[in-house]
């Protein structure tokens, strides 16, 4: 299975639960102005290594999520910033830019340390 897309969850901010009930998560470089920090898993900065596309797979932790679609500057802003909101609603219509849009299931937990990535379906 090809890689696309390597990290580790370094940092989960006091908060981030607040956006579970909107099926939200935030990604952000350990970079992340205070005041969004604490929203969000704060991650090391990594590049991508090829264009990620509906059907492919995002692992967070131990579970895996198939991706329904993929908002035009997720690309971009995860390779320069590690700052995209993963949604786990199961849209197919990407609906903000600097989204990824995940299939409609409850989100496992998540923990420092825990790898995310994303696989070529």
């Amino acid at each position: 299975m090809q890689t696309k897309y390597k990290t580790q969850i370094n940092k989960i901010g006091p908060s981030v639960s607040e956006f579970l009930g909107e099926k939200m998560l935030i990604l952000f470089g350990e970079n992340a102005p205070a005041e969004l920090a604490d929203y969000c898993l704060l991650i090391d900065v990594n590049g991508i290594e090829n264009d990620i596309e509906v059907g492919d797979r995002l692992q967070l932790g131990e579970k895996e999520y198939k991706i329904t679609a993929v908002g035009d500057a997720v690309e971009k802003n995860l390779s320069s910033l590690g700052h995209i909101t993963l949604k786990f609603d199961g849209s197919t219509t990407p609906e903000l830019p600097g989204s990824l849009y995940l299939e409609d299931i409850e989100i496992s937990e998540v923990n420092p340390g825990d790898l995310l990535q994303i696989f070529a379906k």
